[in-house]
């Protein structure tokens, strides 16, 4: 008896170990799309932009100069200023901080619940995956951003009501990704081999199942970041979500929308902001999906 448990203990660890060497590959297949490389690298410069937003420019966002409002693009101004004096680049700069936090707070907390509801929905099924799933169906049959806005009107403005706001809405496509593929790990030969030598579900949850989802839920979180931008970014635009004197994208397209005669440049560089951080993380995304998934073949 000894001898088989060690036989399956064994068979359990060659399976991880191979399951691990695979995990090897996906940087290699990953670079091979130049697309994913060119996300990352945007991506890249975004989060450094940020970080850097102080060094980066000699402005203060939030200093009002009527005296130089809504001048053109410039030497000192590359972007121009907007109807209050403050450089524009400045502010997208400060507001590449606030966008990240934002997307990040938000990708987090949905995630986090969308997670924990599929390994629920998935792993154990029975009455906790219909009530779980019909939660699910009844939240996306309301268009994302309505609801959003809905929540966000009652809550009331801010930064973390926005992050509330969209979370509430946004967990349910984690929970069903995350569902499907705990729908296939628990038919997989090792947890069936860790269920015969006696493990707990606790055990089989915390050993085999999570660490297999990962990948899935990496992958979710590329991809929910620009919905998450986009949404934090439309309550902002509609007054719902950050509020001004804060540098946030959405705001400053609200703000220029009334001078897109004169001063154009307001609005379409923060809009030219959020169209390449969307891409850089849609280009991420669908690098590491096509990485982690072992039916397509590259030259």
């Amino acid at each position: 008896m000894a001898t088989d448990i060690n036989e399956i203990r064994n068979e359990i660890k060659s399976l991880k170990q191979k399951k691990n060497s695979q995990l090897s590959l996906v940087w290699l297949r990953f670079k091979k799309n130049k697309l994913s490389v060119i996300g990352l690298i945007i991506i890249a410069i975004i989060f450094f932009t940020a970080l850097l937003a102080p060094v980066l420019t000699p402005y203060n966002p939030y200093q009002i100069d009527m005296t130089n409002r809504l001048s053109s693009p410039s030497s000192s101004n590359l972007l121009g200023t907007d109807a209050l004096g403050r450089d524009v680049l400045t502010r997208l700069i400060y507001g590449s901080r606030i966008a990240m936090l934002i997307g990040v707070l938000i990708v987090l907390f949905e995630g986090f619940i969308g997670i924990i509801f599929g390994i629920i929905s998935g792993f154990f099924g029975g009455l906790p995956d219909k009530i779980i799933m019909r939660l699910v169906d009844i939240l996306r049959s309301f268009p994302v951003i309505v609801l959003a806005i809905a929540i966000a009107g009652i809550l009331g403005q801010g930064l973390f009501n926005v992050v509330i706001a969209i979370g509430i809405v946004g967990w349910t496509t984690y929970t069903r990704m995350v569902r499907s593929k705990i729908l296939v790990i628990k038919e997989s030969e090792y947890v069936e081999n860790a269920r015969a030598i006696g493990e707990s579900t606790f055990s089989i949850v915390l050993r085999y199942v999570i660490p297999n989802a990962i990948p899935t839920a990496i992958v979710m979180v590329c991809i929910m970041m620009p919905t998450a931008l986009i949404a934090s970014a439309t309550l902002s635009y509609l007054g719902l979500g950050v509020q001004p004197p804060l540098a946030d994208w959405g705001s400053i397209i609200s703000s220029g929308r009334n001078y897109m005669l004169e001063a154009p440049w307001i609005s379409t560089s923060a809009g030219f902001f959020i169209m390449f951080t969307v891409l850089g993380f849609n280009f991420i995304g669908d690098g590491l999906r096509d990485a982690l998934d072992p039916t397509i073949k590259r030259n």
